[in-house]
Formats: C-alpha cells, sequence, structure tokens
C-alpha cells in the first residue's frame, strides 16, 4: 500500500532528524554568542570579505543544514522530538530576509528561550541574553 511506504519514509526521516538534530544542536547553540539576540544590525566577520568561495561553500552548507533541520522539526511537531526548539536553531542557520526579526521573536518566548539556555548550560556556555 502506497500509504504505508508513506509512514515509513515519515518514520525514518523523522528517526534521521532526531538522531542528527541530538548531535548539531546542543554544539550550535554553544557556539552562539551570549548576546547574539541584543544587537540591532549584524556585522559580516573579517573572513567572510577576505575568503568568498570559503564563505560561498560555507553559506551553501549552512543553509542545507537549515533546510533539513526546519523539516525535521515540522516532522517533529507531529511526533516524537524537540521539534519547536530543532525548528527555531534551522531558521537562525538559514538566510532570508527579516531573519533577525522572526530570531528574536521565537527566542522570546520562554519555552524557546529556557530550551535555547538548558543546551547551552549543558556545554558549558553562558546564558544567553535578551535586549
Amino acid at each position: 500500500m502506497p500509504s504505508e511506504h508513506l509512514f515509513i519514509w515519515l518514520g525514518l526521516l523523522s528517526l534521521l532528524t532526531f538522531i542528527v538534530s541530538l548531535l548539531t544542536l546542543p554544539w550550535l547553540v554553544a557556539q552562539m554568542p551570549s548576546d547574539y539576540f541584543c544587537h540591532k544590525a549584524r556585522e559580516p566577520a573579517g573572513w567572510k570579505r577576505e575568503r568568498p568561495v570559503l564563505r560561498a561553500l560555507f553559506l551553501i552548507a549552512k543553509n542545507l543544514l537549515g533546510y533539513l533541520l526546519l523539516a525535521g522539526g515540522t516532522v517533529m511537531l507531529f511526533v516524537p522530538g524537540q521539534g519547536l526548539l530543532t525548528m527555531a536553531m534551522g531558521l537562525v542557520l538559514l538566510d532570508y530576509p527579516g531573519k533577525f526579526a522572526l530570531e528574536r521573536r521565537l527566542v522570546s518566548l520562554p519555552s524557546v528561550f529556557r530550551g535555547l539556555n538548558w543546551l547551552r548550560a549543558k556545554r558549558g556556555a553562558p546564558p544567553l541574553e535578551l535586549p
């Protein structure tokens, strides 16, 4: 039956995304500076201007991971997993207009903010600050 195969693939996708998020989320959250959400505008890092080819490869990899986390987080809203937190990290990785405003809105949700700081504490990183 086609629907049986769909459920098997959705289950496998959910499992894969869950494993990827378990391995990457704590590291990604700990890499964020504690004042990540306090600035009004972002300044590109020096290496981004100096190495355009490396920057392009980095952006491609970062956006692919962001899309994977966003899709997996969406699936995890309906199956076991940390859906909102996974979606939030996917959105942080992606590049799109209005990203910063959306990030700040999501992180200002108490459950997301507590979850991010819990992950940071597990990795020994200082808690995030909000403006």
